[in-house]
């Protein structure tokens, strides 16, 4: 909103300076500003309105032991701090007629709803199990139905033409280069006549003068500063229909589901190669069906890992941080055409705008921490947890990285699998032998150290150097191919 504003107001009266709210890197820094702004003041009154209410946590009896004790009755909900954070900044600074912008807040409401209605359940209606597992189950699978039919079919989702860009910018073709173009051109008429729709197929023989605006670039970005350069470009009769069929070529329809697979240069993972299934299925209706399973069963999976590494001060918070970072640098070279073309991953058109988000959630989680940090004054509950997973979840799948989620949530998969390895194993146990056994002396991982003796607030600080060395390796896939 306020980014249409002042982008008019440069518009209507050419206010010197003003061209620095087209970048996508002042917008997300202002984000994150905004968001670490809001938190922190609402975080105050949040927690002391949780107080007068008595929205207090419930703490285990006697499962942590005398550590723990202090925790109860410390306000919980508090991811309504964190999600106010999130939202606020993205609708104040993010381009809102982008497609990426309204799914990714979607998800995060989406699931910080269903986080809420469990923590109401529990404190209000003094039910400790909360919001029964199958309806949460059923939000989460609705969400992922949503969020991925949505990829599929929308065309934000579609990626670019084959190469001009929804902005009507040129992206890399040495076909094109050699006739004069170059990346970032943004082409402005075609014979003469402004440039409002792609033209069909049956006309490319007779599009033989393009005239194109050049930028000014400054590190690889935009310079809106200067005024482009106009350029007019004339095409050769013979080689007419192949430069445009080169520019307005169809849309991919598999570019949603496929994703960049790390550590290999050129190799691009396809959900519609599956071999057990390709025998009895149509390719395309093979990668919707798979790519759909994969969305639900992420943004599942994400949203409880998240939910389950929420056991101790700071570390959902910090460990979320951290991956939102990573994601926000993900979307930023993903969604620049110089960038992705140098890394040789795929070039994501429009999905730069989840910088301005992924910084939001960065800031609204850092400043989360100012309360949630040990000893902590608030807990972000189900209301957090769910929401920040979901989001974590969906960006991954926007961003195309969601085969590098066991490296960028690696935290988060760690704690997961100790619940599984812990109980699979009890279970077992229990049915062998007559007595259930533990390989860890408590589950989810972090407890598992608490019981050990270790201070949480150290546990906490070395699973955060963990993330953080997770996401240099999670950056390094990028060369080591």
């Amino acid at each position: 909103m306020l980014y249409y504003l002042l982008d008019w107001l440069d518009a209507q009266y050419n206010i010197p300076g003003f061209g620095v709210f087209q970048y996508i890197s002042f917008r997300a820094m202002m984000s994150i500003i905004f968001s670490l702004i809001i938190s922190l003041l609402i975080g105050k009154k949040i927690i002391n309105l949780l107080r007068r209410k008595q929205i207090g946590e419930v703490v285990r009896e006697g499962s942590l032991g005398p550590d723990h004790a202090h925790k109860r009755g410390t306000p919980t909900m508090g991811g309504v701090i964190i999600i106010a954070a999130i939202v606020i900044p993205t609708l104040l600074w993010g381009d809102l007629k982008n497609g990426y912008v309204w799914l990714i807040l979607l998800a995060t409401i989406w699931m910080g709803t269903i986080g809420f209605i469990d923590d109401y359940i529990k404190v209000f209606k003094k039910d400790k199990a909360g919001l029964k597992g199958r309806f949460k189950i059923v939000g989460q699978v609705s969400l992922g139905l949503i969020v991925g039919l949505v990829m599929l079919y929308h065309p934000d989702f579609m990626g670019s033409r084959k190469h001009i860009t929804s902005l009507n910018r040129i992206t890399g073709s040495q076909l094109l280069i050699n006739q004069g173009f170059k990346s970032g051109d943004e082409v402005v008429a075609i014979n003469g006549i402004e440039l409002q729709t792609y033209p069909g197929a049956e006309k490319y023989d007779s599009l033989h003068t393009y005239l194109v605006n050049r930028p000014h670039f400054e590190e690889n970005e935009i310079d809106y500063d200067k005024e482009p350069e106009e350029i007019t470009l004339t095409i050769a009769p013979a080689i007419r229909s192949q430069v445009a069929n080169e520019i307005f070529g169809p849309r991919d329809k598999s570019f949603v589901y496929r994703t960049d697979f790390p550590f290999f240069k050129e190799y691009v993972f396809d959900y519609s190669k599956i071999r057990i299934l390709e025998l009895f299925i149509e390719e395309g209706i093979l990668g919707r069906i798979v790519y759909l399973l994969v969305v639900i069963f992420i943004i599942t999976a994400l949203s409880n890992a998240v939910n389950l590494t929420d056991g101790i001060d700071g570390l959902a918070a910090g460990t979320s941080a951290i991956t939102g970072t990573t994601l926000a640098i993900f979307a930023y070279v993903s969604g620049n055409a110089i960038f992705s073309s140098y890394l040789n991953i795929s070039y994501i058109p429009l999905s730069s705008e989840l910088v301005v988000y992924g910084t939001a959630l960065v800031g609204g989680c850092i400043g989360f921490l100012w309360y949630n940090s040990f000893p902590a004054q608030v807990f972000m509950g189900d209301t957090g947890s769910l929401a920040l997973g979901g989001a974590i979840g969906v960006m991954a799948l926007m961003v195309k990285k969601e085969l590098l989620i066991p490296i960028i949530c690696g935290v988060f998969l760690a704690e997961t699998l100790s619940v599984i390895i812990q109980v699979t194993y009890f279970r077992y146990t229990k049915k062998k032998y007559g007595e259930g056994r533990r390989i860890f002396k408590m589950s989810p991982l972090h407890h598992h150290y608490e019981k050990k003796g270790i201070h949480e607030s150290k546990i906490v600080m070395r699973f955060l150097i963990v993330s953080v060395a997770l996401a240099i390796l999670a950056f390094a896939t990028l060369k080591l191919r």
